[in-house]
């Protein structure tokens, strides 16, 4: 059994302790907030408290779940960490790698056990994808495209103070740049990165984000929170995988898509103009009928309870630590790399 406390109990903190009351192998001993009406409707049979030194204090709880803003994680790992506290950390871990070392070297030092949330190495769409990726089906693949489009804009909360480490870049950001790096393989060689305050005065709300990798592969990432359309069918999150056997698509959070290959690939053909009703040109002209074949992508069954479930098999050394530190320090620096590129406008070599 694992025995929990929670410092922070602002959203993510709830969605913590709705999802650990449905684990046969967890308790929640404790939870924290500054605010008091935030733990207005914790179960009375749960402590509460308004400074996390009185439940680090307490003895029945084995592991935290840190989920503060992100300014003052470095803060309350260090105090975990002196209570000799297992420590679960919200994302981003921290404010930028060298920050996240220091985290690193606390929690060695202590002897605790630490892993970072990241529960959307678990997103049904994502999983689709790294699948057929891991599948080699397309052949050598050449890019792999994720989007991630809204239309409202505005931030909310202490995501509006980059102070606070507010933005998108360290909210969605960490998740797609995290999945991108856990999927493909090989040393990230070049990053070159466009963050911008488009609708929001201090703090990013779009960016468009290139990493070339030695495997040949460039992942490519943008985020918009003010990006309109007036489709009919309005998808907030794409993936496309290109390679030379053919291409793959997945579409939303609930994902549709297909794998898509070619029934006849054409032969060059020099010096000979081909009309269409695109005009000369055999590559943008409409497919005839047939040309274009599509598959079923594979079948995956995941949740974010399988975070959970990982971390629990991890303390009960059935299997390795699912999210690790070394990973998340890698993605910080990355996330350092990526606010070079975007304020002085140019690539960054990384590995």
């Amino acid at each position: 059994m694992l025995n929990f406390g929670i410092i922070g109990y602002g959203f993510m903190g709830q969605t913590h302790g709705d999802m650990l009351q449905k684990l046969d192998y967890a308790k929640i001993v404790g939870v924290c907030d500054i605010n008091k009406e935030q733990l207005r409707d914790v179960p009375a049979d749960i402590h509460t408290y308004l400074k996390a030194d009185e439940l680090l204090a307490n003895s029945d709880i084995d592991t935290v779940i840190i989920a503060v803003p992100n300014h003052i994680h470095l803060e309350m790992v260090k105090k975990a960490a002196n209570a000799k506290k297992d420590i679960i950390l919200e994302k981003p871990a921290a404010m930028n790698g060298p920050e996240f070392q220091e985290m690193m070297v606390l929690t060695k030092e202590a002897n605790v056990r630490f892993t970072i949330h990241h529960q959307r190495r678990w997103d049904k769409d994502y999983r689709l994808i790294k699948e057929v990726v891991d599948s080699q089906t397309l052949g050598d693949i050449y890019t792999i495209k994720n989007c991630l489009y809204g239309f409202n804009g505005n931030m909310h909360d202490w995501h509006v103070y980059p102070e606070f480490g507010g933005g998108m870049l360290y909210d969605w950001g960490v998740h797609l740049i995290d999945q991108m790096l856990w999927m493909i393989p090989g040393k990230l060689k070049t990053i070159y990165a466009d963050v911008r305050n488009v609708i929001n005065q201090n703090v990013d709300d779009y960016f468009n984000i290139q990493l070339y990798f030695d495997s040949g592969i460039t992942g490519q990432i943008e985020l918009g929170t003010y990006f309109l359309e007036d489709k009919e069918k309005w998808f907030e999150r794409h993936w496309f995988v290109g390679g030379d056997k053919g291409s793959a698509y997945v579409d939303g959070f609930e994902p549709k898509g297909k794998i898509v290959r070619t029934s006849e690939l054409l032969a060059n053909v020099p010096g000979k103009i081909t009309m269409t009703a695109a005009g000369p040109t055999r590559s943008f002209g409409p497919p005839p009928a047939g040309r274009l074949v599509t598959e079923d992508l594979p079948d995956v069954n995941v949740n974010h309870q399988m975070f959970f479930d990982h971390y629990y098999d991890y303390v009960e050394g059935k299997e390795e630590l699912a999210v690790k530190p070394e990973e998340i320090l890698r993605l910080m620096k990355v996330l350092d790399a990526i606010r070079i590129s975007a304020a002085e406008h140019r690539s960054v070599d990384f590995e």
